[in-house]
C-alpha cells in the first residue's frame, strides 16, 4: 500500500516573517527563493494578507498589489494563498459588502488562488460574503476556524462549526491555531470528528510553535486524517513562528505518510533564508518557547502590547494583575479566541479594569462596548448581561443581533471619490482598496511610491561593522521604532540623548 500524501503549505513568504521579524522582509529578499519554492512540490505558498499589506505601504514603500503580481509571475506552478479577515478584509473595521466583493475580485485578478477566510469571533456570518465572493471568482474558498480553549469549547463544538462552514460552501476547512494552544489529543479528536461527518472535505491545519508541543500535534492530526499542514522552512521557523518544513518531512519517514517534497529544493530555500534572516536582526522576536500561554491564554503579541500599555502608565509592576484579569474579561465577553482584533480589545479592557477600577468595569473602552453590543459579531459563549447594560448606557447604542455589515451601506463609490483627491493616486481599483484599508497610511505611500521600495534590512557593510564591534553599535542619530497599540501600528522616532 502506497503512503498517503500529505500536502504542505509553505509560510516563509508571509506568516513566518510576520511572526519572527515583524513582517519587515522586503520583496528583494524573497524573489531568489521563488523558483525553488515553485518546484518543491508544495500544496500552496502563503504569500499575502495578514499584516504584509500594512507593512508594505507603511515601512517598505512597496506596492502590495505589485508584490502579489510578482509572486504570480515567479511561481506559475504553485497555488498562491492569502489570509483574509472576513468582513474586515485586511483592515481594522468591517467593510460594506460591495468593498468585500471588489477586494476579492481584484485579489483573484492579480493572482490569488486560495483565500483562507477567518473571523476573530468565529462568527460565520462575518465569513459569508467574503466566501461567496471567492466562489464567484472560481477560486478556492477556505472556511477557517480559530482555535481556543475554554469551558465551552469542546471538540464537538469545533466539529459543529466546521459543519456550518461546509454548509456555506467552503471548498476546504482550515483549523487555525495562532497561539500554539492545540495539543495532540484535541487535534486528533477534532480532525477525526470532522472527517467522520465529511470524509471528502479537505482539512488544513495551521499551528504556531510557541509552546513547543505542536510538531506532535501535526503528527496526531495527520493520523486523524488531516490533508494539508502548514510549516515554515527551518531557517525561518520555531519561536513564535511555525514548525520546520524539513522536520515534518523527516518525521513522516517510514510512517505510511509522505509529503512528496523535493528535499534538494528545500535545502536551497533553507540556505537562501539563512543568509537573509540576520539582515533583520533588529526586528527579531526574543521569544523561543512560552508555555505560560497554556495557563494565561495570552499569545506573545498580545502580552507585549499589554506590557507597553502598562509601562506607558507607569504601572509595569502590575502585569501579573492584568494577566489574572484577562481570563475574567474574556469570559464576560463570551470566550472569544484571542486573535486580532479581539485580543487587543480584551487585553486593553483588562488593563483599564486594573488601573482604573480595581478589578471592576469602571469604564469600558469604545471597542469593548461595541463587542458587548454585537457590533463585531456574535461570540460562541454567553455575554455578561450586566455589561451589556453598561455598554448601552455608556455609548447610547442599542445591542444588535444582525450581521454587523448589514448596517453598513455600500461605500465603494464614496471610496473612489476620496482616493481620487490624493496625490499619487494611479486611478486603479487596487489603489482605491489600498486607501480604503489604510486611510491613515496610503496618502503618504501614494506620494512616495515613485521613489521605489525602501528596505529596512541591514546592509552587508552594516552587518560587518556590527560584527567587528562585537554587536555594539553607537547611536549617532534618531532611531525609528514601530509601536502597535490596539491593533494599529504607529511610527515613533526617538532622538538620542
Amino acid at each position: 500500500m502506497s503512503p498517503r500524501k500529505i500536502g504542505v503549505t509553505e509560510l516563509v513568504l508571509r506568516d513566518a516573517h510576520q511572526s519572527l521579524i515583524a513582517t519587515r522582509m522586503s520583496m528583494e529578499d524573497m524573489v531568489d527563493a521563488c523558483a525553488d519554492i515553485d518546484a518543491a512540490g508544495y500544496w500552496s505558498a502563503e504569500c499575502w494578507g495578514g499584516a504584509t499589506f500594512d507593512s508594505c505601504i507603511r515601512f517598505l514603500n512597496e506596492d502590495p498589489w505589485e508584490r502579489l503580481r510578482t509572486f504570480r509571475k515567479l511561481m506559475p506552478n504553485t497555488r498562491l494563498q492569502m489570509l483574509l479577515r472576513g468582513q474586515n478584509l485586511l483592515g481594522y473595521r468591517h467593510y460594506a459588502d460591495d468593498v468585500v466583493d471588489k477586494f476579492v475580485e481584484k485579489s483573484a485578478e492579480n493572482g490569488m488562488d486560495v483565500f483562507r477566510v477567518f473571523d476573530a469571533l468565529n462568527d460565520p456570518r462575518n465569513l459569508e460574503r467574503a466566501m461567496a465572493a471567492v466562489k464567484k471568482t472560481g477560486k478556492h474558498a477556505q472556511g477557517t476556524i480559530c482555535y481556543t480553549t475554554s469551558p465551552i469549547h469542546t471538540p464537538e463544538s469545533f466539529v459543529k462549526q466546521a459543519d456550518r462552514l461546509i454548509d456555506m460552501g467552503a471548498d476546504s476547512i482550515a483549523f487555525k491555531d495562532m497561539a500554539a494552544l492545540l495539543k495532540p489529543q484535541p487535534a486528533y479528536d477534532i480532525i477525526k470528528g470532522i472527517k467522520e461527518n465529511h470524509p471528502d472535505v479537505q482539512i488544513n491545519l495551521h499551528c504556531h510553535s510557541t509552546t513547543g508541543v505542536t510538531l506532535v500535534t501535526l503528527m496526531k492530526a495527520i493520523e486523524a486524517g488531516v490533508d494539508v499542514v502548514d510549516t515554515a522552512i527551518s531557517s525561518m521557523s520555531l519561536g513564535p513562528g511555525h514548525n520546520p518544513t524539513e522536520s515534518l518531512v523527516e518525521m513522516l519517514e517510514g510512517t505510511g505518510y509522505e509529503t512528496g517534497l523535493d528535499m534538494d529544493r528545500l535545502i536551497k530555500i533553507r540556505d537562501h533564508f539563512k543568509k537573509v534572516r540576520p539582515k533583520y536582526k533588529k526586528f527579531e522576536s526574543k521569544t523561543l518557547v512560552n508555555t505560560n500561554i497554556f495557563q494565561s491564554q495570552i499569545p506573545g503579541g498580545m502580552l507585549s502590547n499589554m506590557e507597553s500599555q502598562l509601562a506607558a502608565q507607569g504601572a509595569a509592576d502590575r502585569t501579573d494583575e492584568v494577566m489574572k484579569e484577562v481570563p475574567r474579561v474574556r469570559k464576560d465577553a463570551g470566550y472569544p479566541p484571542l486573535v486580532t482584533p479581539s485580543s487587543q480589545i480584551v487585553g486593553t479592557q483588562a488593563v483599564f479594569n486594573v488601573l482604573m477600577g480595581n478589578g471592576s468595569y469602571k469604564n469600558l473602552t469604545a471597542e469593548f462596548a461595541d463587542l458587548m453590543l454585537g457590533y463585531y459579531g456574535k461570540p460562541v459563549g454567553e455575554l455578561n448581561p450586566e455589561l451589556i447594560k453598561t455598554a448601552e448606557k455608556q455609548t447610547g447604542k442599542k445591542p444588535i443581533d444582525v450581521r454587523p455589515a448589514d448596517l453598513i451601506d455600500d461605500e465603494w463609490d464614496e471610496l473612489v471619490k476620496q482616493s481620487a483627491e490624493l496625490e499619487g493616486f494611479d486611478g486603479s481599483d487596487e489603489d482605491v482598496l489600498t486607501n480604503a484599508l489604510f486611510p491613515g497610511v496610503a496618502p503618504k505611500f501614494f506620494k512616495e511610491r515613485p521613489q521605489g521600495p525602501k528596505s529596512v534590512a541591514m546592509t552587508e557593510a552594516q552587518m560587518k561593522a556590527e560584527a567587528e564591534g562585537n554587536g555594539s553599535t553607537s547611536v549617532s542619530g534618531p532611531v525609528n521604532y514601530s509601536v502597535t497599540v490596539g491593533g494599529r501600528s504607529h511610527d515613533v522616532t526617538v532622538e538620542p540623548a
